[in-house]
């Protein structure tokens, strides 16, 4: 028995977006220790003997503790042989797989990475939102929303200044500072997209401008686990100019019926 630890991306959520190796990985699997974004659809792919252990970690929730899940791949790997941590989107993007292959290693434990469609990539994809684009935008930063201290990153501090796409990820619960940062750089009518549950069946989107994200987010009744996107590539939405255009509709409505528009 050869202690192993490989670490997976299981991709955003729909099982078919996980890779042929991360399948062959987890057939292969003595131990898998799964996190709660992946869906349990693919540990049918384990063998019959495989010991599963959900470990949580889910974005602004209460889990498991990372060097609590650090000593079971370990532990696992040492008494079991091959433990495959199945986490969701990619290890290497904002999922701390730096930090658990450099506690396995220090064990002396060999380990692997089996890349995932990172749900930066993969749910703007789905949503035919191109990241980069000729004439619009040629480059795009994926950031956390905030900081191991709970303050919002600085880098989008520096990204509010660019013309660059933004992607935040767990930063659903900051949206309103973001949406106040945007304002204060002048950017109240940038497109903005919320994509929650992204490419599941419960999946929700809510498109609009940085002015007006927070309403629509409301109206769809939006909520964790989403991704945000800012950035002009948003309006290439399929669904973005005939959305603004009713909001714009409304808007103007309210303008002209006395009591009924409430915004200061």
């Amino acid at each position: 028995m050869k202690p192993y630890v490989t670490l997976v991306g299981a991709g955003p959520g729909d099982p078919d977006l996980i890779t042929l190796k991360g399948i062959k990985a987890i057939r292969e699997a003595d131990v898998i220790l799964y996190d709660a974004l992946v869906n349990e659809d693919l540990l049918e792919y384990a063998k019959p003997m495989c010991v599963k252990i959900y470990v949580g970690k889910r974005a602004e929730r209460l889990s498991i503790k990372q060097e609590n899940i650090n000593q079971l791949m370990v532990d696992y790997a040492l008494t079991h042989g091959h433990v495959v941590r199945l986490k969701g989107g990619d290890p290497f993007v904002f999922g701390r797989g730096g930090e658990e292959i450099d506690f396995v290693r220090g064990h002396g434990i060999e380990t692997a990475v089996v890349p995932g469609i990172s749900s930066s990539t993969g749910l703007t994809a789905l949503q035919q939102i191109p990241l980069t684009y000729r004439g619009i935008s040629e480059s795009f930063w994926v950031i956390t929303g905030s900081t191991k201290e709970g303050h919002l990153s600085e880098d989008l501090y520096s990204a509010v200044k660019t013309n660059a796409t933004v992607v935040v990820l767990m930063g659903f619960a900051r949206l309103n500072q973001i949406a106040e940062l945007y304002r204060a750089h002048g950017k109240g009518d940038l497109p903005i997209a919320l994509i929650q549950n992204g490419s599941l069946p419960n999946e929700r989107i809510a498109l609009g401008t940085v002015d007006t994200i927070e309403e629509q987010a409301e109206n769809n009744l939006l909520g964790v686990p989403a991704i945000i996107i800012l950035g002009e590539v948003v309006s290439r939405h399929r669904e973005f100019n005939a959305l603004v255009s009713n909001l714009n509709t409304e808007l103007s409505t309210q303008h002209e019926v006395p009591g009924i528009y409430t915004h200061e």
